[in-house]
């Protein structure tokens, strides 16, 4: 069994408006990817998220995504390359200014819903926007979807990068998760999500929902941090990878 990270979204809560439990999660995972303010988040969550992440020895990421915080970032946007690069250099810029500003720092980077699944299927929009990242900080570790586009585009730039796959999704044979509008795409029990992802550590492979095994790098789980049993199915996942043998520790590159 090798060390494993866990990861999730957070910061996403907005003024008065709560999303998620992150103090609970933050004493679970050991990476946390933060909102920037445009698909969810505002500075004040930014900065105590950031913050308390820090205070639990979790790994700080920036998450950035569409501009589209009504739609909480999951819908598709037609964004030029280079609009899109600017838009990753604009979000991980507030994420470093205001992780430096309460004593921390940004070691990762993980695109966020629609941004993320286009570009799981898009390599030219995957490197505009990593690209985008890379001209910020050079040595920013890129969060990828295993084995899709996003991946392809992080060994052609040569970048520091963790493969993740995820512990509540269901996977297609090609390795894009399962569109959240299908039945059985997002998993809500803790005791199916558990068993589940400790056979995909085991095997080093994604398991699709057809059965396929896609041999895989896997270095980081997610927990989606929005969910009801978001804190049930992360203390369940941490808890099989732990009783299977496992580590649980933040990813170093």
């Amino acid at each position: 069994m090798p060390q494993v990270d866990l990861n999730a979204d957070m910061g996403e809560s907005f003024g008065p408006w709560k999303m998620g439990d992150d103090e609970s999660l933050l004493k679970i995972i050991t990476s946390a990817n933060i909102a920037c303010g445009f698909h969810a988040g505002d500075p004040d969550v930014m900065a105590k998220t950031m913050a308390l992440a820090a205070e639990n020895g979790v790994g700080i990421g920036a998450h950035p995504g569409f501009p589209d915080l009504q739609g909480f970032g999951r819908r598709n946007m037609k964004v030029p390359h280079a609009t899109l690069r600017n838009l990753v250099r604009y979000q991980l810029g507030a994420a470093r200014g205001m992780a430096e500003a309460v004593g921390t720092r940004v070691r990762h980077l993980k695109l966020h819903g629609a941004l993320a699944n286009m570009c799981s299927i898009d390599l030219d929009m995957a490197r505009a926007c990593y690209q985008g990242a890379l001209d910020v900080d050079p040595d920013i570790i890129i969060m990828v979807l295993a084995v899709t586009k996003q991946e392809e585009a992080v060994r052609e730039l040569g970048c520091k990068w963790v493969g993740e796959i995820f512990a509540d999704r269901a996977y297609n044979d090609d390795g894009t998760l399962v569109d959240r509008a299908l039945p059985g795409a997002v998993i809500h029990d803790p005791e199916v999500a558990g068993p589940r992802i400790l056979n995909m550590v085991r095997e080093g492979a994604i398991i699709t929902e057809s059965g396929k095994r896609l041999e895989s790098s896997i270095d980081t789980i997610c927990l989606h941090g929005d969910g009801p049993t978001a804190v049930k199915i992360a203390r369940w996942v941490r808890s099989c990878l732990i009783e299977g043998g496992g580590e649980v520790t933040k990813f170093e590159r």
